[in-house]
């Protein structure tokens, strides 16, 4: 008996707390990011990671 009502409590509980979180206004808002100071963009040839290699 006391092993179900300890499942029970423990699936309610985060029952409540998934219900709690999904109804939440802020969930799906987020700030856009600062924009940058000096963009750098895309260099090729600077050898950093995702440039060309040299040919």
């Amino acid at each position: 008996m006391v092993d179900n009502f300890s499942i029970a409590l423990t699936h309610g509980l985060l029952l409540l707390a998934a219900w709690r979180l999904m109804h939440r206004a802020d969930l799906d808002v987020e700030e856009p990011p600062e924009p940058d100071s000096e963009p750098a963009g895309f260099l090729p040839g600077a050898g950093g990671k995702g440039s060309w290699p040299d040919a």
